[in-house]
């Protein structure tokens, strides 16, 4: 059996972790193509590095661009590969660009796609994250949803493919690399504060309107705790565009370079609580190792397991509102009460390659 397992963004790279150290512990026949949709290619290079994984076995350098761009040299690139590999199947995780694209080259050349993540939906148009899943979930012919809430979706969108509920790689990523992080990770020395709230932003609906951004800056610089702000590329480019960034240099907010793996897990172990519109940082908080909440800077999330089970709570980016809700609610949720998290045990990526193993031999 011949695996492709396709990355291009950093958050694909941790949560295929998982799925490729199980496939390397059992000795599978494997092989990583990786898009480089992230064009910050040092930073995917930390990536590969804090989580142990090999090189690439084929890089693409698709780099920045449209939607359509980026979707398009990948799908033309991963087509050539898997015609020249012929794998027994592609696994695609997410919904990102590489993802869809990923998804179209496999399913054109008659290769079954196993979707990791599938059945996620925030019913929001306005995010190409929304438009990717919908049709990578319709062309898979294995979906791994994470929770009974992505299978009943599922099962109520007619999808074709088989639908197994498995947990999400990315309890297994945090449940695998937290220790190391708080041995290996040195962001503590560059940190001004000791308590803090752990920041991030870089949502398109958010860093691309003026309005959203604006509204977020006022959030921040009025917000009532310490907060440290890992700053993504694209939301310091936005920043700087409006002149908005000298309006964060405040006592209260430190701003940081993009952090590794490790260094974004200790942050999270040792925050008070997180203010997000991230994702992955809304599962990441849920693992039993960190077990920490989120206000969330969306309209609407696609983690919404994780606000039904108390972890998250979503504030849209009307900075009055936000404000006002995070004053009412940030003592009561500190110290959170151990929980088991809404996106498994750890063992995703076991019952996943089980799954194909089971399904391919």
């Amino acid at each position: 059996m011949k695996i492709a397992i396709i990355i291009g963004t950093r958050p694909e790279i941790i949560k295929m972790a998982p799925i490729i150290h199980f496939c390397t512990k059992e000795n599978l026949n494997f092989y990583i193509i990786h898009t480089e949709q992230h064009y910050d290619k040092g930073l995917s290079e930390q990536f590969f590095d804090d989580l142990n994984l090999r090189k690439p076995d084929y890089s693409l350098n698709v780099g920045s661009g449209t939607h359509g761009m980026q979707t398009g040299n990948a799908l033309i690139g991963i087509e050539k590969i898997l015609i020249k590999i012929v794998p027994d199947i592609v696994l695609v995780q997410g919904d990102t660009n590489t993802a869809l694209a990923g998804a179209l080259a496999a399913v054109k050349l008659h290769i079954p796609v196993g979707h990791i993540e599938a059945g996620l939906r925030s019913y929001d148009l306005r995010m190409p994250e929304e438009h990717n899943r919908r049709l990578i979930d319709h062309i898979s012919s294995y979906l791994f949803a994470p929770t009974e809430e992505n299978f009943k979706i599922l099962k109520g969108e007619n999808v074709w493919g088989e639908v197994f509920i498995t947990g999400n790689t990315v309890i297994d990523a945090c449940i695998r690399h937290y220790k190391i992080a708080l041995e290996r990770s040195s962001i503590r020395k560059i940190l001004r504060f000791k308590k803090f709230v752990l920041c991030t932003i870089h949502r398109a609906e958010n860093i691309d309107d003026l309005t959203n951004l604006q509204n977020i800056v006022e959030i921040l610089v009025n917000f009532p705790d310490n907060l440290v702000l890992p700053i993504h590329p694209h939301t310091k480019k936005q920043l700087e565009l409006h002149n908005l960034i000298t309006k964060l240099k405040t006592p209260h907010i430190q701003i940081i370079p993009p952090a590794g793996y490790l260094d974004l897990l200790w942050l999270l172990k040792h925050c008070m609580y997180v203010l997000s519109d991230s994702g992955g940082i809304q599962e990441e908080a849920t693992a039993p190792v960190f077990n920490k909440f989120v206000f969330v800077l969306r309209e609407k999330t696609d983690r919404i397991e994780a606000v039904k089970k108390g972890f998250a709570m979503v504030l849209g980016t009307i900075p009055q509102k936000v404000l006002s809700e995070v004053q009412k609610n940030k003592d009561k949720i500190i110290n959170l009460p151990k929980k088991p998290s809404p996106y498994g045990d750890g063992n995703a990526a076991q019952k996943i390659i089980r799954v194909i193993q089971q399904k391919l031999h």
